[in-house]
């Protein structure tokens, strides 16, 4: 439907534009727009990686433990020092 907007198209909506603004006004409304648009699309990148950064936060804490046996302390280890201080 609004796949291909041609050139009479844009030459049609500019003519269109000019007779209900005036030519004073249609400059500032096109800062506006512009800046319009600068600042949604500001905004939906922020969004984006706001977005991607609470993804990989998100995998950080769902991935699995450490396998390497250096890091990781035996569940005994606790009682039997705990043990030998008794004893």
């Amino acid at each position: 439907m609004f796949g291909s907007i041609g050139m009479p198209e844009l030459l049609i909506i500019f003519t269109v534009a000019l007779i209900v603004f005036g030519p004073r006004k249609l400059p500032e409304l096109g800062r506006s727009l512009g800046k319009s648009l600068q600042e949604f699309k500001r905004a939906s990148n922020e969004l984006k990686h706001t977005l991607d950064e609470e993804i990989s936060l998100e995998d950080k804490q769902q991935a699995p433990a450490p396998t390497d046996p250096a890091l990781i302390e035996s569940p005994a280890a606790p009682e039997t020092i705990a043990r030998g201080q008794q004893d």
